[in-house]
This record gives C-alpha cells, structure tokens and sequence, in this order.
C-alpha cells in the first residue's frame, strides 16, 4: 500500500503523506514515493503550485527510527553527502512553489520536510521542533541550510541546540510559520493560498521566485543584474497585458483582479 497519496485539482496539486499509524514518519521506501511525486509535479506544467499535508492529524515526526536497523527500510545515507536525503525530496531544488500544511507535530525530517516548502500554513496546536536532537540522529535533509535562512542564525541555533518544541505563535512571530489558522483548517487554507498564488500570470511567479532564491548566494550587483535579465522579458510576454488590463479598470484601489480574488476566496492575513 502506497504510503505518498497525490491529489490533483486543476493547477493545485495536494501531496498526502500516509502513514498516520506512524505518525507518518518516513522509511525508505516512503522517501523515494515522496521524491517521485514531487517530481510528478515539477514535470507537469498544468500543475503549478503543490501542498505537502500529513493524513490523520499531523504533518510528519520525521525519520521513521524504527526503520534505521532494517537494511531494506533504513534511510538513504551517502557518506559523500549526495544522494537525495533521507526524507526523499530535501535535496532537490524546486521549480515551483510548495506550501506546507502542519498540523500535528512537524518534527526533527519532518520539520525538514517543512523547511522544504516555500510557505508554510500552521495549524493553532501544531509543533516544530528538532526533536532528533534528543537521540543523536544529525539535521541531514537541510535543515541546518535552511533554517538559518528563513529565520536567521540565531535564531536558528536556539532551535538546533536545544531541541525544544515551538509553538505556533511563537513560529509565527519568529518566521518559521507564516500563517496559523484554527485546527483542522490547515489543508483547506494552504490550498486557498495556493489558489491564489496559481490564478497570478505564472511565468512572473517563477521569475520573481527563482530570482528570490538565486540573490541569497550571489554578490548584490550580480544579484540586481539577474534580476533584471530574468524579468524584463517577461514584461513583454505578461506585463503589458496585465498593465492593460489595469488601465481598463481591473484591480483598482489595491483590489485583486475579479478572477484571482475568486481563486483566492479570502485566505485572509497570518493569523496571530
């Protein structure tokens, strides 16, 4: 039985992990089905924007420790660093956004797996934490990359040192969260946030996102010039139609355009 379960509806596709008996944590086989259906999703152009959520209950408690003895389900580990992490997709570099929908705990790889995503949508009881800390079993899917840079170094060494649990307001106010809503609103209010992410004129989204993560390992000028020459072809392609589009009326006084306000249906500001 399939541990990875893929929905798909029109551009937004949901990605289950399935596994609630163990709190969906990960063995070896269920990281290979969760690389390939990340996969899936950056291959198929119709399919723009993906929301990671874990069936019943709760995100992901990280690497199945059960597992770590069992020559067939033990994770992947390359000495040299390289593979593709034990959690399956952690070292891949995505093309198109993702949005993590935590509920439960997302905890040691399964906060990794978080930190993959480019949002994350926190339910109000849900927990982050490097829970792995507790047993000796090192951040080995990026955590220690990514974290520092989505809510800086010290920050991020309080969480690594110390192993202790966050809550969601805290992840809120921190960054590492960036929006709580009330328990068991998760899925449908990451899915509302990817809705409307999919309904803007895409190849801008890619651009500007691309360029986003590129500009944090370049030098600033090199920075500023690939920006320049990512966009500006993309100012003819969609920004012309979209300025004509305004000039005619469409999204006047800060308002979305009629269909992207209805893609989406009010996902409102963070929560706090």
């Amino acid at each position: 039985m399939a541990d990875v379960r893929v929905e798909t509806d029109g551009a937004i596709t949901t990605i289950w992990l399935e596994r609630p008996e163990r709190r969906n944590a990960v063995d070896r086989a269920m990281a290979g089905e969760l690389r390939a259906a990340l996969a899936e999703f950056e291959a198929d152009p119709a399919r723009r924007v993906a929301v990671l959520a874990g069936a019943g209950g709760t995100f992901c408690a990280g690497f199945d420790l059960t597992a770590v003895g069992d020559p067939d389900r033990r994770p992947e580990l390359d000495p040299g660093g390289g593979g593709s992490g034990p959690m399956g997709p952690t070292r891949m570099r995505l093309g198109k956004p993702l949005i993590a929908a935590i509920a439960g705990h997302a905890v040691a790889g399964g906060l990794e797996l978080a930190l993959l995503a480019d949002l994350r949508v926190m339910e109000r009881d849900a927990v982050l934490g490097v829970f792995c800390r507790r047993w000796g079993v090192p951040l080995i899917d990026g955590g220690t990359v990514r974290l520092p840079r989505i809510i800086g170094l010290s920050r991020a060494l309080d969480l690594i040192l110390t192993g202790r649990p966050v809550a969601a307001d805290e992840a809120l106010a921190i960054g590492l969260a960036d929006r709580v809503v009330d328990t068991g609103r998760g899925v449908e209010a990451a899915r509302r946030l990817a809705a409307q992410i999919a309904s803007f004129p895409f190849e801008c989204v890619l651009a500007d996102r691309a360029s986003t993560y590129a500009g944090l390992d370049l030098p600033l000028l090199e920075a500023l010039r690939a920006e320049g020459a990512a966009g500006v072809p993309i100012v003819a392609r969609e920004g012309v139609a979209g300025a004509a589009r305004f000039a005619a009326g469409a999204g006047r006084h800060g308002g979305l355009p009629a269909e992207q306000a209805a893609a989406a249906a009010e996902p409102g500001p963070p929560a706090g």
